[in-house]
């Protein structure tokens, strides 16, 4: 009898599409095949000899369940066929198209699953902006630690002040002044006072400050014009921050404030959680490095630098591999150890190239590939070596649609940021309807002309120029046939700072 193997296999056999062997049962045959070749044996089998799960077998085209393969028999002349499963499609749809896709939720919770925020690194206060907090952070000192002056003026004695006007000063005699970082040296008493600037500290016995503006100096003598209460003008110890307290907690993403507080409390090393480190694989004999010139019938690069750029915003670490349609080069790629998410873009659909859905099979699991989703429907979702690997189609908005459904979220989770569409959003009406499909979810790009919504008069995946024109994007969820004109629909906006 025959046994076909699927293309993940036969570099294990050979490169062999069909071997003869004998055997009196299925599983006999699929012995008979390790036998003969052992490379085999770990892509057919696993550590206890069960039947890998995306792996399906199938004599005179009837599938044989995994717990028959044991006692089902095969005669002579009989054909076996191993197929790799894929979830939302078939065993291998190059030149056939999907069967069935799975929904944008199926596809999103796949993506998702076991997926948390990374293990915290120290850094430097200096270079932790943008960073999210792997722990609470808690003052362990008061800000201010000493009575410091709010105002450039003169510590006083408030009770000596009391009275003063313009018509009928109160002089003091100045005793000497209060610098930052140096404060006085005089102690102060009855009938005086010391120049001071902001931020100084205020001199034992002084609980006031008196403006710059609000008295005269003059020969060594202070004539205050106005009376100040206890406490005018002076920072109390710990107004700011009390010792003890929880200035920023896990989960925040930095701002440039935030670093100067943690620089005021002495917080460093700040522990943040550490960016992942995201491995672009892009595929295609056609394409140049990005900065070359489009020639003849070779494209550039359009997707590795958008990609990049997208994982940086997302709080990732970009590493790009740029390969020609070679399967053992992506295979090598693909098993490579070293990154906590590999996004891939190209060789995801139903062309002779496209293998690397089957690939991700082989060496981990392929838990989603095709979903109903418009564009984007070749995405695909698997694992290798426990990370998570985000397939995306190769044509530009396609692949920027299936970033943002599907790769964005799990990169912002393992940098600790949300999930969450990192787009402003707006509620706004529709000039124009939007149509969909049932059972399918919809990207629509859109722009908002005189506060209307209106789609863009424009199909295919390979028009880039359709999103820079855009002014955000609409979803239709695959419960919807469209929105009918002047729905109020929600907006999302790819540049926030471009709409009012």
């Amino acid at each position: 009898m025959t046994i076909r193997l699927p293309e993940v296999i036969r570099r294990y056999a050979q490169d062999r599409e069909v071997v003869e062997l004998d055997g009196s049962t299925v599983r006999e045959v699929l012995d008979a095949l390790v036998a003969t070749h052992p490379d085999t044996r770990i892509r057919l089998f696993d550590d206890d000899g069960r039947l890998r799960g995306h792996l399906h077998v199938f004599c005179q085209g009837t599938e044989v369940p995994p717990a028959e393969l044991e006692t089902a028999p095969v005669h002579p002349g009989d054909e076996i066929d191993v197929i790799v499963a894929i979830a939302g499609g078939s065993d291998d749809v190059r030149m056939r198209g999907f069967r069935e896709r799975s929904t944008v939720e199926e596809a999103l919770a796949a993506a998702l699953d076991g997926v948390e925020p990374l293990e915290a690194e120290a850094m430097s206060v200096t270079e932790c902006a943008g960073r999210v907090l792997a722990s609470d952070v808690v003052s362990e000192v008061a800000v201010p630690q000493f009575r410091r002056a709010t105002m450039d003026g003169y510590a006083v004695r408030a009770e000596d002040t009391y009275g003063a006007s313009t018509y009928d000063p109160v002089v003091l005699d100045i005793s000497g002044q209060s610098m930052p970082g140096s404060g006085s040296k005089v102690p102060m008493g009855a009938g005086r006072a010391v120049r001071i600037m902001t931020g100084a500290p205020v001199p034992d016995g002084a609980d006031a400050v008196v403006r710059a503006e609000d008295a005269d100096e003059v020969d060594g003598q202070l004539a205050v014009r106005t009376g100040v209460a206890p406490g005018r003008n002076v920072g109390r110890v710990g107004e700011d921050i009390e010792p003890g307290t929880i200035v920023l907690t896990e989960g925040r993403r930095l701002l440039p404030q935030d670093v100067g507080l943690l620089a005021s409390i002495g917080h460093d090393p700040v522990a943040v959680r550490r960016r992942p480190l995201v491995r672009i694989v892009v595929s295609g004999d056609e394409l140049l490095a990005p900065g070359s010139k489009p020639a003849g019938s070779k494209i550039v690069d359009s997707n590795s630098p958008m990609l990049a750029a997208l994982i940086e915003r997302d709080g990732g670490t970009p590493e790009v591999v740029r390969l020609p349609d070679d399967a053992d080069r992506m295979r090598e790629t693909l098993a490579e150890p070293g990154a906590d998410v590999i996004v891939t873009a190209g060789a995801a659909s139903v062309g002779t190239e496209d293998r690397v859905p089957l690939l991700v099979a082989e060496l981990g699991e392929m838990a989603v590939h095709g979903v109903a989703m418009r564009p984007s429907s070749p995405s695909g979702v698997g694992r290798i070596g426990g990370k998570p690997v985000l397939v995306l189609p190769g044509n530009p908005v396609s692949c920027l649609v299936a970033y943002d459904v599907f790769a964005g979220p799990v990169i912002r989770t393992m940098a600790g940021r949300s999930p969450a569409w990192p787009y402003r959003t707006v509620r706004l009406p529709l000039g124009t309807r939007i149509s969909s499909q049932i059972g399918r979810t919809d990207y629509a790009r859109v722009v908002v002309r005189d506060g209307m919504v209106e789609p863009l008069a424009v199909s295919g995946a390979s028009v880039l120029s359709s999103v820079t024109r855009a002014t955000g994007f609409v979803i239709t969820p695959s419960g919807l046939e469209g929105y009918p004109e002047g729905t109020e629909v929600d907006v999302h906006l790819y540049d926030a700072g471009a709409f009012p």
